[in-house]
């Protein structure tokens, strides 16, 4: 399946690297580690994970309080949100994919 990103989304990605990189040389690695490992199990099983909303689900990252915000459609998984999971919960739930 092809894995595209909405631009809210690649940017709170960017986001959450560098405050781990600026927290700790090498932590925003370790987050991207962490999020390319989700993203593999999300494109081999993408009905795997929580479905929050109609048509959504989430990933929780390992390590990590993230979850990845997906909708499927057709033959693409769309990345709504990388979501911090301690702030304000459903800020992303106007996006559409």
């Amino acid at each position: 399946m092809i894995i595209s990103f909405s631009p809210l989304a690649q940017i709170e990605l960017e986001e959450a690297f560098a405050w781990y990189e600026e927290q700790v040389v090498g932590l925003g690695y370790e987050f991207l580690d962490e999020f390319d490992k989700s993203i593999r199990l999300i494109a081999t099983f993408p009905q795997l994970f929580e479905q929050i909303e109609d048509g959504v689900r989430r990933s929780l990252l390992n390590r990590f309080p993230y979850g990845i915000i997906y909708g499927i459609d057709e033959n693409r998984i769309v990345i709504i949100a990388v979501a911090h999971l301690k702030r304000e919960p459903n800020y992303w739930i106007k996006r559409s994919f």
